[in-house]
């Protein structure tokens, strides 16, 4: 007999990600899907099999509180309320009288339509729909994890629990001693500690929503058990335009075009042109703060100036550093096309003496470079905005090319060793659950880090199709593999192919384009307690953005 072939967990879990795929976009192309029919349940069991890192205890029968967190701040207020959930086109929702809801973690615009009804606008691709449904997906097993607490088996009568906490609801707002007392009904039913559950209760409750909390919990029983009760199920659905606009790189042509239009009319079209795709101040403030805020900072180092740039409520020092920026010549666009991409342009010809923290003064001003800032960009949609971007302009119907010297790319990313705010500098990237991998020359390495009490990682990084799907399991594999992984982001892949294409078989940007990539870790999904769910950055990202900031411009002006 043969010997038995057995499979490992990372293997499990890989199949398990491409059945998931699969499985969203066979829903997608079909228009319709409910959490609880067949279509529902595979991606339900899919994302158990998985067992994200980021979603914690998924897979137990208590309540995942961090991993609630983390995907409320990115969905719509009120979503788990909402029996239907319509996934659309940017379909003119924006001139009726209702007002977008856009999550604090996800530049996305939503909708509330009626008492049970969340439309959700897809402008940013694939990507976006991926991690929608998987958010959503984690929702409705947590849902359900409630319901089968609460309902008594083999009645329609539910427990205890549940009754005191549907009759403090009835307030809008309680006394301490009814929500303290509100919690541990609602501790019982998550399965969760008092004190785990009133850490979350403090970190959702808000001057107009107190008790959000305790409402989430209540909704995401109540629909569950209104499905269980009575057979009211709940329905994801996507629009006929969305289905029809996706892919056809609608949201980036736009972005792209009006973006010309105002180089063109700047003459910037033919100046050298550095592209990064970063935030949107780490280049404004490199080049400005010290000069701007010389008073309120006149012994600090750089750094104390960029920490404090980027602590809360320092609004004022802020828009002193763009008042300075703007008077040497940065021009703002705001994205009106529905990619929530906003630009800078910095025409360093017109940069006043001693105005900039950095020295160019020799270079004639034909030649002097113009810095084009983009934000980041959400996972497929990188290779959208940057591919249109890339084309030349079409001006009185001629071709006009744009002189793209460099193209730099700096973010956050997963680390798989080492820690938050070490640094990546990837030498290829790959296509997780494909064989496509990008080789490519980074301009950036190492050694250009050394003396900063940075660690820093060179090597191979994944562009996964989701931050939310990431399963220890596999990246155990990719790190210790022959592929050298040292860590994984969502653009990577998508920026390369766009840049590859234009310089290499379009021909429309130089093919000797220079690329720069450069990351910093938000997280490391191998470490319990440092993965995305466990928090933000803090004052930990200040240091290596500016870092990656100062060597990208120091490399586009010694050039």
């Amino acid at each position: 007999m043969g010997k038995a072939v057995t499979t490992t967990r990372a293997q499990e879990s890989t199949n398990a990600i491409e059945r998931m795929y699969i499985t969203m976009r066979h829903l997608f192309n079909r228009g319709f899907y409910k959490p609880t029919g067949v279509s529902g349940e595979a991606l339900k069991n899919a994302l158990l099999l998985i067992r994200p890192e980021i979603y914690g205890s998924l897979g137990e029968e208590k309540a995942e509180l961090n991993g609630l967190l983390y995907v409320l701040e990115r969905l719509p207020e009120g979503i788990e309320q909402c029996r239907f959930i319509n996934l659309t086109s940017d379909e003119g929702y924006g001139i009726s009288h209702i007002d977008p809801i856009i999550p604090p973690k996800r530049r996305r615009n939503c909708y509330r339509i009626d008492d049970e009804q969340m439309n959700i606008e897809i402008t940013r691709g694939r990507s976006d729909i991926y991690d929608i449904l998987t958010h959503l997906t984690f929702l409705f097993i947590e849902s359900e994890k409630i319901c089968e607490r609460v309902l008594i088996p083999e009645t329609e009568k539910t427990i205890r629990d549940w009754t005191k906490l549907e009759k403090a609801l009835e307030k809008d707002e309680l006394e301490q001693s009814e929500r303290e007392i509100a919690l541990i009904h609602t501790a019982n039913i998550l399965g969760r500690s008092f004190e785990e559950v009133l850490g979350v209760y403090n970190k959702l409750s808000t001057e107009t929503n107190p008790e959000r909390f305790l409402r989430i919990i209540y909704w995401l029983g109540k629909l569950a058990l209104e499905e269980e009760l009575t057979g009211e199920k709940r329905a994801i659905t996507f629009s006929t335009l969305l289905r029809e606009r996706l892919g056809h790189h609608i949201h980036g042509e736009r972005w792209a075009n009006r973006i010309k239009k105002v180089l063109d009319k700047n003459n910037l079209l033919q100046r050298p042109i550095h592209i990064i795709s970063a935030n949107m101040h780490s280049v404004m403030n490199s080049f400005f703060a010290l000069e701007a805020l010389k008073n309120e900072f006149p012994d600090s180092n750089r750094l104390e100036v960029f920490e404090a740039l980027s602590a809360t409520g320092n609004e004022v020092l802020r828009n002193k550093v763009k008042e300075v920026a703007t008077a040497n010549g940065m021009i703002s666009i705001d994205d009106t096309s529905g990619t929530n991409i906003d630009v800078q342009i910095f025409d360093t010809a017109k940069f006043k003496d001693k105005a900039c923290s950095y020295n160019f003064s020799g270079t004639k001003e034909a030649k002097k470079p113009v810095i084009f800032v983009m934000d980041y960009a959400f996972g497929e949609q990188a290779y959208e905005t940057i591919d249109e971007l890339l084309k030349p302009f079409e001006k009185e119907k001629k071709d006009e090319f744009l002189n793209i010297v460099s193209l730099s790319i700096m973010g956050k990313a997963g680390i798989l060793e080492g820690g938050k705010g070490d640094l990546m500098i990837p030498s290829a990237h790959i296509f997780e659950g494909t064989a496509d991998n990008y080789p490519f020359k980074n301009e950036l390495c190492a050694a250009d880090f050394d003396g900063h009490n940075l660690k820093v990682f060179e090597g191979t990084m994944v562009t996964v199709l989701g931050t939310s799907l990431q399963n220890r399991d596999i990246l155990k594999f990719f790190h210790k593999s022959t592929w050298n992984v040292i860590g994984l982001e969502m653009e990577g892949v998508h920026y390369q192919k766009a840049i590859q294409s234009a310089s290499k078989i379009r021909k429309s940007i130089r093919e000797d384009v220079k690329v720069r990539y450069a990351y910093y870790a938000s997280d490391n999904p191998l470490e319990t307690g440092s993965t995305l769910a466990s928090g933000g950055l803090g004052t930990t990202g200040v240091k290596p953005t500016y870092l990656i900031t100062d060597r990208i411009l120091k490399q586009i002006f010694n050039s």
